[in-house]
């Protein structure tokens, strides 16, 4: 089973996400901020990582920076999460190390698509194995 940290600090936002995340095979990992998912991505080593941009205490860039800085977590895919859809957002954070961005409000349908096209096995189609 594949595990997913989702690291928001909004409640609500955490509750949509696992929602939509109910009907694939998946294990959930919560963080409410960004010192946390370094922590939980450091224990949980998730297969993919939906990462709230604007978060106290540690911000989505300032932890891609983290995880991009070390060996262990290179290979982790890291989805930025954000409400924010101002003109060079998406570049900026794809430039920064993302490897998708996503603008709130989320869109079950899009969110789903992104989760398979991350967690599908290495060498399979977009089909599957």
């Amino acid at each position: 089973m594949k595990t997913v940290l989702v690291a928001d600090d909004s409640v609500i936002s955490r509750e949509l996400i696992r929602e939509i995340l109910a009907s694939e095979d998946c294990r959930i990992v919560e963080a409410e901020n960004g010192a946390e998912a370094l922590e939980k991505i450091a224990e949980a080593r998730p297969d993919l990582v939906l990462l709230d941009i604007q978060m106290p205490v540690v911000h989505g860039f300032a932890v891609i920076r983290e995880l991009r800085r070390d060996d262990r977590f290179l290979r982790i895919p890291v989805v930025a999460l954000t409400a924010s859809a101002m003109k060079g957002e998406r570049e900026r954070a794809l430039a920064a190390g993302f490897d998708e961005y996503i603008t709130k409000p989320i869109r079950a349908a899009a969110l789903r698509a992104h989760i398979r096209r991350f967690l599908r096995p290495q060498g399979a189609g977009p089909d599957g194995p």
